[in-house]
């Protein structure tokens, strides 16, 4: 489980300019494939005169995510897609995809001014971009009397968490997720009352 994991706190832009071509640098907080996919496609509907939509994104940890990918969009290759990801896997958030709209100036900037372009753009981005920490879940099998249920349910209303499955035996078991901030309240609740925990 990542602990302290930041995530974009909404949508936001900036934009940078080099030798007349506009690099507009848009953040979007993504949970999946299909929402970078359907947030590119909004991206060439709100720019549609733009020359090049290149993106890159990353799911989990920037340092380590699940998920990853990139695209130069008729870019010459690594210069637009790569530098933007590279940048993004050195930042703090999470959860985020990047795409840089590029306006061409009329002035080449060949390889290596594309890639401190892009590179600058979504580094401009990312530091301005608002930010939220994501909640982190815990998952923990509970193993009770029947006469500890009642008050286990009750306890639970009062902090973030659910029940994912009950089953009833000689014993009830119990299976809840928790918010991170909420594993010692639980923990001392259980000690209290004998309830059996486990981390699942």
């Amino acid at each position: 489980m990542i602990l302290d994991l930041q995530v974009p706190a909404g949508e936001s832009e900036q934009e940078y300019v080099v030798k007349k071509s506009r690099f507009i640098a848009r953040v979007i907080p993504v949970e999946s494939r299909e929402e970078v996919n359907a947030a590119v496609a909004r991206s060439k509907k709100d720019y549609p005169d733009a020359r090049h939509h290149c993106w890159a994104y990353v799911l989990g940890s920037p340092a380590d995510a699940t998920s990853a990918g990139m695209n130069d969009d008729g870019e010459p290759s690594g210069t637009a897609g790569k530098p933007i990801l590279n940048v993004l896997q050195h930042g703090h958030l999470g959860n985020a995809l990047v795409i840089v709209i590029r306006y061409f100036g009329g002035i080449k900037l060949g390889a290596g001014g594309l890639v401190r372009a892009y590179s600058t753009a979504t580094g401009l981005a990312l530091e301005s971009a608002p930010a939220k920490k994501l909640r982190q879940w815990l998952t923990f099998q509970l193993q009770m009397d029947f006469s500890d249920e009642q008050p286990l349910r009750h306890f639970l209303t009062t902090m973030t968490a659910e029940i994912i499955e009950v089953v009833y035996s000689e014993t009830v078991s119990i299976r809840i997720r928790v918010s991170c901030e909420d594993e010692v309240p639980l923990q001392r609740f259980c000690g209290a009352r004998n309830v059996s925990i486990a981390s699942v």
